[in-house]
């Protein structure tokens, strides 16, 4: 099935690209969330007539996750405590809300989808880097500290 895409979708296409999907996906997904309409001669037509305003708004889109880039990477080391036992393993572990909380309260704004922890929540002691994905082409990661709580 052809779709006209209406944003930059990671691994598909960038905006304004005709592609192929499969059924399913363009009417369960794309279509329903409005990332693409499927393309006839009329969505063609009508696409052309706001390509400028959609571009206008994903670099819009773009800029603001550049500034969310540099807050991030301006944030240095986090440091967070924990209780902790012998060997150094915390009692319980340090997840996405534990990091999206201190990223918050540092002053910079993430999403608790945005972080990357692809070997699951941190279980030990000892600084840690955390992958945050904040759009398509927009990557960047934080240092977390995790310390033994008095």
């Amino acid at each position: 099935m052809e779709v006209i895409l209406l944003e930059n979708i990671e691994n598909l296409g960038s905006l304004g690209d005709k592609v192929s999907v499969k059924s399913g996906f363009a009417r369960n997904y794309l279509v329903p969330h409005g990332k693409a309409k499927m393309a006839t001669a009329a969505n063609l037509a009508e696409f052309e007539a706001r390509r400028v305003e959609l571009e206008k708004a994903a670099t819009d889109t773009m800029n603001e996750a550049h500034l969310r880039q540099k807050a991030i990477e301006a944030l240095g080391t986090l440091e967070l405590t924990a209780k902790v036992g012998s060997e150094g393993k915390l009692f319980g572990s340090i997840g996405l809300v534990d990091i999206v909380d201190a990223i918050s309260a540092a002053g910079a704004v993430v999403e608790k989808r945005e972080i990357r922890m692809p070997d699951g929540a941190i279980r030990t002691t000892g600084e840690h880097q955390i992958d945050i994905h904040l759009l398509t082409d927009v990557d960047t990661s934080v240092t977390i500290s995790i310390v033994a709580e008095e």
